[in-house]
């Protein structure tokens, strides 16, 4: 009797583990399944032999995991949330051409076709589609003239590109034009307000563009000249805050004298470590002007095409995000407003514009110093039909991120391409990936520093969720 209780004993513990072993088969299949559903949204990386790096093969889902049900829903079951054509996103390449011909390729838009600079067409998606730049193109990276002419590229190859603004593309704007202008206390500081970042480009056009003969500094004054009109009189450390203070608070204003004070102290010492005196600085910034601000001028495309936000559906792309005012603006004027009152601002006002509520969806971390979004602003956005923002500034190094801010749905996609921030966050070589929005429903984050592409699918998500849900377990759990 007892043999006989234990035979039964063995017997079931026997099937437990045949169950078990069927139940992780089925697991597994059921995962493999899922990754072959999710990997045929991948794009084709045409040319991608060419690249200095590999781009991932496989995909994984991508959920947010803290947005409400509610954001979901609305963008799995509104057609009118998606775009009409695949939208490839590419943020901050900071001047670094290499990763940005490399994100082109991760895009599934460009087929790279040799190992140089430029080596790159169209696919047939990339003709399709539309490119959407997220801004700071200049600074950090190995050659921003290099960048542009890559930029450049792509637009005469026939590609829609929009290029929005960057905090760091605005700020050369701004010293461009303050050269421009009759000196006052609210522009004249605005060129040495980029400080040490804009020692690369400047070196870069003396490099290709002046020489060290007599011959390119004809016609530059002298040293004290140049530091005259390169950088702020001292009174306007005492004039400034008065200015100010219609559209700065002071801890604001505080804050921008103790910075402009630092930037004025190191910058002639900076230039000149660079191998740059101030008669060639000032003679690099005119050759600039002359580029970027010119009509005929060989970069005058940037600035001229650029725009502060760009909508698609219910994605809203800006640099760094939103705030309460902008919000109320796209509200009452549309997107097209707000790119209205930015071009308008730019010109009529730098330096509004520069300490203003336009410029907080430049720079905004959503800090406490920063222009605030709160929920009324929220609610504006969700009024127009505007589910999630889509920015850059943020720089990651596992690749994008999905968060919750202020009750609105971001999309991060700023993954650290240049390779001067990523020897800084100790990530090796050029960044590559792009962050692709498809029609059909689906969003897909590349990133060669994320062994995965990921997935976000809200239809299948809620229709899976709503499965599990009426399923027979479930019912019985929940009873």
């Amino acid at each position: 009797m007892a043999k006989g209780k234990a035979s039964k004993k063995l017997d079931h513990k026997a099937d437990r583990k045949v169950d078990k072993k069927a139940g992780t088969r089925v697991g597994k299949k059921a995962a493999s399944a899922a990754t072959r559903r999710l990997s045929r949204h991948l794009p084709r990386y045409q040319g991608a032999d060419w690249l200095s790096r590999t781009l991932p093969t496989r995909a994984e889902a991508w959920t947010p995991d803290d947005a409400p049900g509610r954001l979901q829903q609305a963008l799995a079951g509104n057609v009118l949330s998606w775009p009409k054509r695949r939208l490839f996103f590419i943020s901050d390449p900071h001047a670094d051409a290499e990763a940005f011909e490399a994100s082109l390729v991760a895009s599934g838009g460009v087929s790279k076709t040799g190992p140089g600079l430029g080596d790159f067409t169209l696919t047939r998606p990339g003709r399709k589609g539309r490119f959407i730049i997220g801004g700071d193109c200049l600074d950090k990276g190995p050659s921003n003239l290099a960048m542009l002419r890559s930029l450049q590229q792509l637009i005469d190859s026939g590609a829609r590109v929009t290029l929005l603004a960057g905090n760091h593309d605005m700020r050369l704007l701004m010293g461009l034009m303050a050269l421009e202008r009759q000196r006052s206390p609210r522009t004249e500081h605005l060129f040495v307000r980029m400080g040490r970042k804009v020692i690369p480009l400047l070196q870069e056009i003396h490099a290709e563009y002046l020489d060290d003969s007599a011959e390119a500094l004809a016609g530059i004054p002298s040293s004290k000249v140049c530091r005259r009109r390169l950088l702020p009189r001292d009174s306007w450390f005492a004039t400034f805050p008065a200015l100010a203070e219609g559209f700065m608070p002071q801890g604001a204003i505080d804050k921008e004298l103790a910075r402009l004070r630092k930037k004025v102290g190191h910058f002639e010492a900076a230039c000149d470590r660079a191998g740059l005196s101030l008669r060639q600085v000032y003679a690099a910034a005119l050759k600039l002007r002359e580029l970027f601000l010119h009509p005929k001028g060989e970069f005058a495309w940037f600035f001229q095409r650029m725009c502060l936000a760009h909508r698609e559906g219910a994605f809203l792309f800006v640099h760094a995000g939103l705030d309460d005012e902008v919000a109320g603006i796209i509200a009452a004027e549309g997107v097209a407003g707000l790119n209205r009152r930015f071009d308008r601002a730019v010109v009529e006002d730098p330096c509004g514009f520069y300490y203003g509520a336009l410029a907080n969806t430049l720079r905004t971390k959503y800090r406490s110093v920063d222009f605030p979004l709160t929920e009324p602003g929220m609610a504006r956005l969700h009024e127009q039909g505007i589910h999630a923002v889509v920015h850059g500034h943020i720089n990651l190094t596992r690749g994008q991120q999905w968060r919750m801010r202020c009750g609105m749905l971001h999309l991060d996609g700023d993954i650290t391409l240049d390779r001067h921030s990523r020897r800084k966050e100790g990530l090796s070589g050029p960044g590559m990936g792009a962050t692709i929005i498809h029609p059909a429903g689906q969003v897909i984050g590349i990133s060669n520093d994320y062994p995965h592409a990921r997935v976000f699918d809200p239809a299948h998500e809620l229709a899976a969720a709503t499965s599990r849900a009426s399923s027979p377990k479930s019912k019985a759990a929940s009873s």
